[in-house]
């Protein structure tokens, strides 16, 4: 059984957005060796995710633009309670919003390999969710097979 694991960096560009990061997972599972098995992809981060969907520009302003509705920034009508001074650890909690977008997006994916290719939709992509940047960030890609 071959394991493997390795981390990309990806540095976003802006407060929110979508980074296709599907070529360097499968550049990682190319070079693994690994001919059947798993590839599993994870953020590090909790102000960030991990979403599988369609790879279409307006799609991906689509996410970002929904998650926005649900978890906004800066809600009009109520305050998070997280957006505060933090006395536990002495820093500023200011991005409530893009926690709350990590966990309703997820962190991770898992996806199947055969004949040492991805098993996926013809038209998924995994993207890096950045909910708080810009910033650089860290994913994890591990494969396990043989």
């Amino acid at each position: 059984m071959i394991v493997k694991l390795e981390q990309i960096t990806v540095q976003s560009r802006a407060g929110q957005e979508l980074v296709d990061i599907t070529p360097e997972v499968e550049r990682i599972i190319a070079a693994s060796g690994v001919r059947n098995g798993l590839v599993n992809v994870l953020t590090k981060h909790t102000s960030a995710g991990i979403i599988v969907t369609e790879g279409l520009e307006c799609l991906e302003q689509d996410v970002v633009d929904h998650l926005e509705r649900l978890a906004p920034d800066r809600p009009q009508e109520y305050a998070y309670y997280h957006n505060r001074y933090l006395d536990f650890d002495g820093r500023l909690g200011f991005n409530a919003g893009a926690h709350l977008k990590s966990i309703l997006s997820g962190y991770f994916a898992c996806f199947p390999i055969a004949e040492g290719q991805m098993v996926r939709g013809g038209r998924q992509r995994i993207y890096f969710a950045e909910y708080d940047g810009p910033l650089a960030r860290e994913v994890v890609v591990q494969i396990i097979g043989e």
